[in-house]
C-alpha cells in the first residue's frame, strides 16, 4: 500500500510539473528523471523481495522437512525410516546453509542499493535470528535422534565434509585476499632520501654526482605509501632531485622559512618512472 501511495504521489508530481511547464524540454527531461528514478527504486525493491521469498521459502521448506523428521522418530529403528531421517536431516542442513548465503547477498545488496529503509534491515535481522533459531533446533534434534540411537553417521559424514570444504573455501579467500593486499601495498609503496652531497655519497647513494642502481643502503630511505604522502619537506634552502620524475608531476615551494616542500601533484606520473625519490639538499 505504501508503495502504491508513493507512485501515485509520484504520477500527481509529474502531472503537476507538466502542467506548469508547458510541455516545455526542460519538463519532459524533469519527467524522465523522475521515471528513471522511480524505476531504479522498483527494479532494485523486487530483487530485494525475490531473494527475501527465496529466503523465507527455505525456512518454509525447512518447517516441513522437521516435520517429517519428528514423524519418523517413533520408528528410527526401522531401516528405511533412519535412511530418511539422514535424508531430511541431510537437507535441514543444506537448506540452513544455503539461506544463511541469501542473507548474506541480501544484506550486501541493500548495502550497495539506494533504499535505506529501517523496515527493511529489521526484516532482515528478523531472518538472521530465524536461521539462528533454526540451527539451534537442528542440533536439538541431533540430540534426541541420539537418545533413540538413530544411526546418522552418513549425515555426520556429510557435514564434516561441508564444513571442511567451506573451511577450505575461507582459507583459500582469505589467501587470494592477502596476496592482493601485498600486491596492492607493493604496488603504492615508494622509498626517498634527501640528504647532502657528502651524505648521500657515504651512505654509497651517490658517486661522481649522480645516482648509483642497486648498490646503496636502501635502509637509509624512508618508505612510504604514495597514496597517503604526497608532500615531503625537505628542510633546506637548497633542493634538487636527482633520481629521473616527469616535469609537471611535482613543485618545489618554498615555505615561510625560505626551505623547500616537494609536493607531488600527479602521484601515478611522478612516480611512473621510478619508486626511489633521491633528494640533494644543502
Amino acid at each position: 500500500m505504501k508503495k502504491i501511495l508513493f507512485m501515485a504521489a509520484m504520477v500527481t508530481a509529474l502531472v503537476a510539473c507538466d502542467g506548469t511547464m508547458n510541455n516545455g524540454s526542460e519538463g519532459d527531461r524533469e519527467r524522465d528523471s523522475l521515471r528513471n528514478v522511480i524505476d531504479q527504486k522498483d527494479n532494485e525493491i523486487n530483487d530485494l523481495m525475490g531473494t527475501f521469498n527465496e529466503i523465507q521459502t527455505g525456512f518454509d521448506q525447512i518447517n516441513e522437512a522437521e516435520g517429517r523428521v519428528n514423524m519418523m522418530r517413533n520408528g528410527a529403528e526401522n531401516n528405511s525410516s533412519a535412511a530418511n531421517i539422514r535424508e531430511n536431516m541431510e537437507f535441514i542442513q543444506q537448506t540452513l546453509e544455503e539461506n544463511k548465503r541469501k542473507i548474506d547477498e541480501l544484506t550486501n545488496k541493500l548495502k550497495s542499493s539506494s533504499i535505506n529503509s529501517s523496515k527493511l534491515k529489521e526484516a532482515i535481522n528478523k531472518l538472521t535470528q530465524q536461521l539462528n533459531d533454526k540451527n539451534a533446533e537442528l542440533e536439538a534434534l541431533r540430540e534426541q535422534l541420539a537418545e533413540k540411537d538413530v544411526k546418522i553417521e552418513e549425515l555426520s559424514g556429510t557435514v564434516s565434509n561441508l564444513q571442511q570444504e567451506n573451511e577450505q573455501v575461507r582459507q583459500q579467500k582469505e589467501a587470494t585476499e592477502q596476496i592482493a593486499k601485498n600486491q596492492d601495498a607493493q604496488l603504492n609503496t615508494a622509498w626517498y632520501v634527501f640528504g647532502t652531497n657528502k651524505e648521500l655519497k657515504a651512505e654509497g647513494i651517490l658517486s661522481k654526482g649522480e645516482v648509483l642502481q642497486g648498490n646503496y643502503n636502501k635502509n637509509y630511505f624512508t618508505q612510504i605509501d604514495i597514496r597517503k604522502v604526497n608532500v615531503i619537506p625537505l628542510h633546506s634552502k637548497s633542493a634538487t632531485l636527482l633520481t629521473n620524475h616527469p616535469a609537471g608531476s611535482y613543485t618545489l615551494l618554498k615555505d615561510s622559512k625560505g626551505e623547500y616542500t616537494l609536493r607531488i601533484t600527479d602521484v601515478a606520473k611522478f612516480w611512473s618512472v621510478s619508486k626511489y625519490l633521491v633528494v640533494k639538499v644543502k
